[in-house]
């Protein structure tokens, strides 16, 4: 993942500062373009510790429709809870750890005329029916509600491509938080990727993302100067381990519900995720902590 560092770099030499929406202030730059050829391994930071069982169940969570942040707590990710308890949105929440109209329910409820759209099960049946269609797109960002979210969406769009066999997936994200968000993004659209290939046969082979406004904010600096130092040098990509089991959307989201059931009866988040999914022989430097601009 030196791809990443290169491109923390550029932030950091290059990138413009401004004050910005979180009053903390931050660095960037415009336009970064990331590739990723699943053959190389699992696309995962090495330079620090990227906690993957966070990434499936945030994706989980999404690919369930589900707004609760809750629920997502419960799996062991807390990351929306800041979001969810903002002094701008918890008046409008309609329950505790209501999150509202986010990602997962754009990706599976996108109010339409006639009802809700569930655009990934669309997108999924394209995969398999037309794999050919150039318009096999899911979007987050419906501009009608974005005042019906905790957080409007940072990553809004992705699309699914077929060839010779291979699925690829295109994703464009608006705004990035490089050190804390994008080690997420990148490697939850590639556990996607991973996870559609299974639902539709498919080899996983590439991940392309446009990062657009890439930032750096200000009180990440150290940690960036950290993770960019000599001694953290980048390691080999782990394997993705994937449970063989989960052959459909449906499969995904009865595990989620089944896991926040066991959860609830006393069972550890970590083990339940360990049998959806898990990366073997990730090596990693340590952990940076580094506070989220909210």
């Amino acid at each position: 993942m030196e791809i990443y560092r290169k491109a923390m770099r550029r932030i950091m030499r290059y990138g413009y500062d401004r004050e910005d929406r979180t009053g903390v202030g931050s660095r960037f730059v415009l336009d970064i373009n990331m590739g990723f050829y699943m053959r190389s391994g699992f696309p995962i930071v090495t330079t620090k510790f990227t906690p993957f069982r966070m990434v499936l169940a945030e994706l989980l969570w999404f690919m369930a429709g589900d707004s609760d942040e809750r629920n997502l707590s419960k799996l062991g990710c807390p990351i929306w809870k800041g979001n969810a308890e903002s002094s701008w949105w918890k008046p409008k929440a309609k329950f505790p750890g209501d999150v509202g109209r986010n990602y997962g329910v754009q990706w599976r409820s996108w109010n339409g005329p006639d009802g809700g759209i569930d655009q990934l099960s669309r997108a999924i049946d394209l995969v398999i029916k037309k794999p050919n269609d150039r318009r096999n797109l899911v979007t987050a960002w419906n501009p009608g509600e974005l005042d019906q979210t905790a957080l409007p969406p940072c990553h809004v769009l992705y699309q699914f491509s077929v060839g010779d066999g291979k699925l690829f997936l295109g994703m464009y994200q608006r705004s990035c938080d490089f050190f804390l968000g994008v080690p997420f993004n990148i490697s939850s659209y590639a556990l996607l990727l991973h996870l559609v290939s299974q639902f539709t046969g498919l080899e996983p082979h590439y991940l392309g993302i446009k990062f657009w406004d890439s930032h750096i904010y200000f009180n990440q600096f150290t940690q960036t100067a950290e993770l960019l130092s000599k001694e953290r040098q980048p390691f080999d990509l782990p394997n993705l381990w994937l449970n063989p089991d989960l052959k459909s959307l449906e499969d995904v989201v009865g595990v989620y519900r089944e896991m926040l059931e066991r959860v609830d009866k006393g069972e550890k988040p970590s083990k339940l995720l360990d049998s959806v999914a898990k990366l073997e022989g990730y090596r990693f430097h340590p952990a940076i902590k580094a506070p989220m601009a909210v």
